[in-house]
């Protein structure tokens, strides 16, 4: 029997304009909003989270029902336009991530920065799967498995965020800081190991927790880092080739941005078809690009842009649309709320302080670790919204997690400042600042 075949039909023009209206919208409170989080020194992904809560069911679904159903209209079509144009922002955020990571500073610090590492994921961990232990059967979606529930729960607990932990240590000119560098280096290790949490329960979500499946999950996990180290080369060629083709059209990096856009896209398909997550894909290719030696970072640079002033604003606003404050109102919801976070935040910074103190580091010091390493930030974000697309969350699970990220992100300036003010600067320190000064000097007269 044959079957008519004829082109797929286009996007109506309905839904089109309504999309462009909700990117715009979005995309004007996020840097409205980011910039104000800017100048009141706090984190920028503060005001672009809340540029969705402003848009979201938490604001003008209340004032304005009628203008809130026809912006963004209760049509699952429609917003995974949203959610696929916020999707693909968010993988090559992680795969930017990984191309900077600085994988010698964690060598650099060895054995000090995996105490610490360790101690700061399995304590905060093990409390929130506590946590979740405790918490009512109506917190979580029906149809989720309970132990998978917990293990997600415990996974966005022990987490970091190196992105937002980066930008602190450098506005309190604390990155030539002994402290400074260890804590990137703890949290380096951190967001790796947590990835990989991540991409097993996820697994779990998709396919159950029969250990059979769990034991598939690990070995696709294996088969990810083989083939990460046999396309290393291969990846090497490809940068070659990419950076002949941009000297032959005369400089720029289009080809470049190409091919690595298309390599880590690529990687995170593979991973989202091993069920252990996509954004794992793109973290693991962005480790292999920005290891080669054929890759010049400075043609990324047009790539970050776009990345961060576009893709990853519209990716947090998008992220708040999905917040539902209202639901904090509820006295049992409120009490959850409150106790993940207490959990979250004394189970990081035990965890940093006790590994800190473990390798014989002063108390000011371990205190100045677990302040740092308590901001979630970005992770946290990207884990509540996988954990909310695999239904292992439910909204208002959802909604406590991404507070947990801003509370986090919001106390950790201001802690870090105060243990830091008793740390006394070693002349190492002193020599690494003049450094590092001279260098930026002699790149601003390179400008000029």
């Amino acid at each position: 029997m044959a079957f008519a075949v004829g082109p797929v039909a286009p996007l109506g023009a309905r839904e089109f304009m309504i999309f462009l209206l909700q990117v715009a919208l979005l995309l004007l409170l996020a840097l409205v909003l980011g910039e104000l989080a800017s100048r009141l020194r706090l984190p920028p992904i503060v005001g672009e989270l809340c540029a969705g809560v402003l848009a979201g069911p938490s604001v003008l679904a209340q004032l304005s029902p009628e203008l809130s159903d026809w912006l963004l209209p209760r049509s699952a079509a429609q917003f995974h336009l949203l959610d696929a144009a916020g999707q693909i922002g968010v993988l090559l955020l992680v795969g930017l991530t990984g191309i900077s990571m600085d994988l010698g500073l964690a060598r650099r610090y060895g054995a000090t920065a995996a105490r610490v590492s360790i101690a700061g994921i399995v304590i905060p961990l093990s409390l929130g799967v506590l946590t979740g232990l405790a918490l009512p059967d109506s917190l979580v979606p029906d149809g989720a498995d309970r132990s998978t529930f917990v293990l997600f729960l415990g996974v966005a607990m022990g987490v970091s965020a190196i992105p937002v932990l980066a930008k602190t240590l450098m506005d309190m000119n604390l990155l030539q800081r002994d402290i400074g560098q260890l804590t990137l280096s703890a949290v380096l290790i951190d967001d790796i190991v947590g990835w990989l949490l991540l991409s097993v329960v996820s697994a779990m979500a998709t396919t159950g927790v029969r250990a059979g499946e769990v034991a598939l999950s690990f070995g696709y996990l294996g088969l990810v880092i083989v083939c990460a180290v046999v396309a290393y080369p291969l990846v090497g060629k490809a940068l070659r080739l990419a950076d002949a083709s941009d000297r032959r059209a005369g400089g720029g990096g289009g080809t470049t941005i190409a091919v690595v856009t298309t390599l880590l896209l690529l990687s995170s398909a593979a991973t989202q078809a091993m069920k252990l997550e996509a954004v794992f894909g793109a973290l693991v290719a962005g480790m292999v690009i920005g290891r080669s030696p054929a890759l010049d970072h400075a043609k990324l640079g047009p790539l970050r842009g776009v990345v961060r002033a576009v893709f990853a604003p519209l990716f947090f606003a998008t992220a708040g649309l999905r917040m539902d404050l209202t639901a904090l109102g509820r006295p049992k919801v409120l009490l959850v709320g409150v106790s993940v976070l207490a959990a979250a935040v004394v189970g990081k910074f035990l965890g940093a302080y006790l590994g800190a103190r473990l390798s014989r580091l002063g108390r000011w010091e371990a205190a100045a670790l677990g302040a740092g390493m308590n901001a979630r930030g970005v992770i946290e974000v990207i884990i509540a919204m996988v954990g909310l697309r695999l239904g292992v969350l439910s909204p208002e699970m959802y909604t406590i997690i991404i507070l947990v990220a801003i509370v986090t992100s919001l106390m950790a300036p201001p802690v870090l400042r105060a243990c830091m003010a008793r740390v006394e600067t070693t002349p190492e320190e002193l020599r690494r600042a003049e450094r590092a000064h001279s260098v930026r000097l002699r790149e601003a007269d390179e400008v000029a």
